[in-house]
């Protein structure tokens, strides 16, 4: 199908090329002469509406919601429609942040060490203290005899807290081979990417929307969830830690697994 822009192109091409007049060139391409000698108005109609425009954004970042209620205060001739049209088609809309795609890794699926420390598990949490405000915690697990290495509650925790929790944790049992974590900014970020590299830690990523693959900490952070968070009532960061404690020691030395034969994971790792 040819379109009348199309059939313009034909016929200049004509005229130009073969001398014949325009009424000719129309003819034999079946297009409107009146197009020739049509001028646009909308330039000189939206002038009006452009000027209005830049005085509303002036030099400050405005998108379309917050320029639209101010020119309709100063101008209320103009139309929402008119405005918005002008708006997108001269250039006024802002630039739009895309997202940062993250890189979906291989196939990862999770597997148990053959030795303690072979591969710690780490993964976040979120609750809320009495008073309403959010906390994290950051949960690590050795998958090799189901022990928690640790809980550490806090406010935020970001890539310079991760670490400085994960050496707390070196420190009291020893470097793990590698870490399995999901695609958190706090893992896939160059400090913690150095930390490992500096330390000589393999980092083992999961793939996107396959939390299965981190099966341990999963099934450790639903033991939490139920045996900590839902039940205590956290006044203070302090408080939780004190709790997180007490419920770690209860799970590595009283609780017995069924994945470890009903052996506690101390038991299990002597």
């Amino acid at each position: 199908m040819v379109t009348p822009g199309q059939k313009e192109q034909c016929a200049e091409f004509a005229i130009k090329s073969f001398k014949i007049a325009h009424a000719r060139a129309c003819r034999l391409f079946n297009c409107s002469r009146q197009r020739k000698y049509y001028s646009k108005k909308m330039p000189v109609k939206d002038k009006p509406i452009i000027e209005a425009i830049q005085n509303a954004i002036g030099c400050s970042r405005k998108g379309r919601k917050k320029v639209i209620p101010i020119v309709r205060r100063k101008c209320p001739e103009f139309s929402t429609c008119s405005i918005r049209r002008v708006y997108s088609r001269h250039g006024f809309s802002l630039m739009k942040r895309h997202k940062r795609r993250i890189r979906n890794h291989a196939a990862n699926p999770a597997s148990v060490p053959l030795s303690a420390n072979g591969e710690w598990a780490i993964d976040f949490m979120h609750d809320a203290l009495t008073n309403g405000r959010q906390i994290r915690s950051l949960n690590i697990i050795d998958p090799f005899n189901r022990e928690c290495k640790g809980i550490f509650i806090d406010y935020s925790i970001p890539a310079s807290k991760v670490i400085a929790f994960l050496e707390q944790a070196i420190e009291s049992n020893g470097k793990p081979l590698s870490i399995r974590t999901d695609n958190g900014p706090e893992f896939i970020s160059k400090r913690f990417q150095l930390w490992l590299k500096n330390n000589k830690i393999a980092w083992n990523p999961i793939q996107k929307g396959k939390p299965q693959q981190n099966c341990h900490i999963e099934r450790l952070n639903k033991t939490i969830r139920e045996d900590l968070f839902d039940a205590h009532l956290i006044d203070s960061i302090e408080h939780g830690n004190d709790l997180a404690a007490q419920f770690r020691h209860e799970y590595n030395c009283n609780r017995p697994h069924e994945s470890l034969s009903n052996l506690t994971p101390i038991e299990y790792a002597a």
